[in-house]
């Protein structure tokens, strides 16, 4: 079949190579000068350093299955993702663990004190069933540290109160009490030696595959091809015609220095009077690399205008109920199904993009050799 990708990020690459492998002829067009969507990394010209465009990408899962998946393409290098926060006047270490407690607090409570301390004489025993993302944090570590760490930096991230969140972004708030400092508890976790572009690239590299680059999509030219996946924004597909997805976008504010910045990879801002949300060190993500020079990003967050990059969807009342609308009229439209982040509305990992895309490949290939139509989402957006 003649199949067309919109988008040549990770989830149009990977379900473009299983059906490429499996015979099809594929098209991929990104309205984008490169492939790799939000992953894409290349060198800084002035500093030579490995520079993740959109913002750090760090790559960590426990499927095994997409970790060797990735590994077939490019070769991945150590990497845990330490997480400092500038709050107060003072630096801690994240995820709050035993150090960040007993520093914040002046103490040197042992695994258990901490625990009984937190849970005692902290935490907001009252809130029995927490709503909101503030009762969430309020409720699990207290009034001091939610409003050291998660407070300020939600208001700049998410532009509203945290009142107005729901729980669940919160709902496995990482504490640790013991001085486990590493962000994440995946099993596999790593950088791509040289990046994720060329990792794409490996992908992409099949005789059945065709990349076309600053080229956008017209659905007009649905019809041409034997099925389309979108990975664009969703309600973009419909021309926004039932009103526009909301999300937050990011801008970055670069700067190169000599020597070494900050000491770290990530350096969030929980302050609210700091504009930035945090500092990025892009040296740092490859650490097997010697550079001389060094290369930062300043986060700031915003609400996302139609020109803009979409980050992070929103998900509130509003947004899920306009999703309803678009996921309706996807579900009317026949020989198009919606992946990724953008293209089911949804804040994914990298390695669940992986994973979805592999399981939507392998999805139309049985539909196929059954006969029957491929369905809009094989991973529902509501």
């Amino acid at each position: 079949m003649n199949i067309l990708l919109v988008g040549a990020g990770l989830s149009g690459a990977i379900i473009g190579r299983t059906l490429a492998e499996a015979g099809h002829n594929i098209t991929i067009i990104d309205g984008r000068d490169h492939i790799g969507g939000n992953c894409h990394t290349e060198r800084d010209a002035e500093t030579n350093v490995m520079v993740h465009v959109y913002g750090p990408h760090i790559f960590h899962t426990d499927d095994e299955e997409v970790w060797n998946y990735v590994n077939s393409f490019t070769t991945f290098m150590p990497y845990k993702n330490r997480v400092k926060t500038t709050s107060q006047g003072q630096v801690f270490s994240l995820p709050i663990n035993l150090h960040t407690i007993n520093q914040y607090y002046n103490k040197t409570l042992r695994p258990a004190e901490a625990r009984d301390f937190i849970e005692n004489e902290i935490a907001d025993k009252s809130i029995t069933d927490p709503q909101t993302f503030e009762e969430q944090a309020m409720r699990f570590v207290g009034p001091d540290l939610y409003k050291a760490f998660f407070e300020g930096y939600t208001i700049k991230q998410w532009g509203c109160s945290p009142t107005e969140l729901p729980a669940s972004i919160l709902k496995r708030l990482p504490v640790r009490f013991n001085y486990d400092d590493n962000y994440f508890f995946h099993k596999f976790q790593g950088m791509p030696e040289n990046g994720y572009t060329p990792m794409i690239e490996a992908i992409l590299d099949h005789e059945n595959i065709t990349v076309h680059l600053e080229t956008w999509f017209d659905p007009d030219t649905a019809g041409e091809y034997d099925h389309v996946f979108y990975s664009g924004p969703l309600d973009g597909y419909f021309g926004y015609k039932l009103g526009r997805l909301g999300y937050r976008t990011l801008d970055f504010e670069k700067f190169t220095d000599k020597g070494d910045y900050q000491g770290c990879a990530v350096m969030n801002y929980g302050d609210r009077e700091v504009p930035y949300t945090r500092i990025t060190e892009h040296k740092h993500f490859s650490p097997w690399e010697e550079h001389e020079g060094t290369v930062c990003y300043k986060e700031f967050s915003r609400a996302c205008e139609p020109e803009d990059i979409p980050y992070y969807p929103i998900r509130q009342v509003k947004e899920k109920a306009l999703l309803s609308d678009y996921v309706k009229l996807a579900e009317e439209t026949g020989g198009v199904t919606f992946v990724g982040r953008l293209g089911t509305y949804r804040y994914l990992d990298m390695d669940v993009t992986i994973r979805e895309a592999m399981d939507t490949a392998a999805a139309f290939l049985e539909s196929a050799a059954k006969g029957e139509k491929m369905p809009a989402f094989v991973q529902n957006p509501l």
